[in-house]
């Protein structure tokens, strides 16, 4: 195998092959690259036996073949090459070495048998749709805050992507949650979703994921079966299993019946929680909401490191109310809307608070209280 191919395209490729590699590995192979190389185009294929990722490059192809290299070790060589440096791949078959060139840069590296690298068997999909990147980036980017990180609940670790009765009709819809908040977010129907069974897609899936979704004129090809999930592009396909679990039932913990409502400037909310939550302690980080009429004061009461409080003019006409939260998830809520606008609606001190991005119900977020 020979190929020319350029700098910055390749380091893409490989970028993107190595992020699925798994530093540690007891499989060699899986610490490698597949590098196959025909016709005018060479394809980067990495796996992890749980993601696949397959980068297809325009390349000058002198002389096809494949061959598979570390992926991190040549991941680091790129990325130290000049920009615009010309790449020549050699492959020589006999001393198990690929040579690197770039200018007056010479590399040689280890290689290990194509043959025992590993290809993730191809599902029969149950569903095939077409989906915008922007509409797809929005669904996962709202709703991957609120995935858990706790081992022991695995069907937590990912996005629920599934399809939902919503306002307008059944939706494609994700949600995530850990337990301590929530987030569903709404997208309308792609044409051939209907059938799709539901899935949850796991964090290193959502991850890898968001890395095709920068070009906002492009559109994703989505393949869901029961067991695997596709998302593919002219020239990259990412390939997941899907956790193998039950997501919980999380309509019963969207509350329905709160009727206190407090509207605020989403940025000035967001910029006081984290002022006040400077002087908190790391472990609880709880800040107090006091809401009066067209009043919030924000308070947080660290006995170790101090006390601070602060005043927000606000839309608020109902009872007075105290509620405590925790300043992260609060944070990590505000940072999600996008208008100008937040909207809360509470029942007591002691029930989950609801928020949205003001009469917008396509994202919605739950958020449970805590004692101050």
């Amino acid at each position: 195998m020979k190929i020319s191919i350029e700098r910055a395209a390749l380091l893409k490729a490989v970028g993107q092959a190595q992020s699925v590699v798994e530093r540690r590995n007891t499989i060699p192979i899986l610490a490698n690259v597949l590098i196959e190389a025909e016709g005018n185009t060479v394809s980067f294929r990495a796996t992890d036996l749980d993601i696949e990722v397959v980068d297809k490059v325009p390349a000058m192809v002198e002389r096809a073949g494949a061959t598979t290299v570390s992926a991190v070790t040549l991941h680091e060589i790129v990325r130290k090459l000049p920009d615009g440096a010309l790449v020549v791949l050699s492959e020589d078959g006999a001393a198990g070495r690929l040579t690197v060139e770039a200018g007056r840069s010479v590399f040689n590296l280890a290689t290990l048998p194509k043959e025992d690298f590993p290809v993730m068997a191809s599902a029969e999909y149950a569903s095939n749709f077409a989906v915008p990147a922007p509409v797809l980036r929005r669904l996962f980017d709202k709703s991957k805050f609120a995935i858990s990180t706790e081992e022991t609940r695995y069907y937590l670790n990912g996005v629920y992507m599934h399809i939902a009765d919503g306002d307008g009709g059944k939706m494609l819809r994700c949600v995530a949650t850990d337990g301590h908040r929530l987030a569903r977010i709404d997208a309308a129907l792609p044409d051939g979703a209907l059938e799709m069974p539901g899935v949850i897609v796991p964090r290193k899936t959502v991850g890898e994921l968001r890395k095709l979704l920068d070009d906002d004129d492009m559109t994703i090809a989505v393949s869901v079966s029961e067991t695997k999930i596709r998302f593919a592009t002219p020239n990259l396909n990412l390939t997941s299993k899907v956790i193998d679990g039950t997501f919980p039932d999380y309509t019963r913990v969207i509350p329905m019946g709160n009727t206190r409502k407090l509207e605020v400037d989403a940025s000035e909310f967001a910029k006081a929680v984290d002022r006040v939550a400077t002087v908190s302690s790391e472990r609880s980080r709880a800040v107090k909401l006091v809401l009066d009429e067209d009043k919030l004061t924000l308070s947080v009461n660290a006995p170790d490191s101090g006390a601070a409080v602060e005043e927000l003019a606000v839309a608020y006409g109902d009872e007075h109310l105290e509620i405590g939260f925790n300043a992260k998830y609060l944070l990590e809520i505000a940072s999600q809307v996008d208008r100008e606008n937040a909207v809360f609606l509470f029942n007591s001190a002691g029930d989950p608070t609801l928020m949205r991005e003001g009469n917008d119900t396509s994202a919605v977020y739950v958020v449970m209280p805590m004692r101050v």
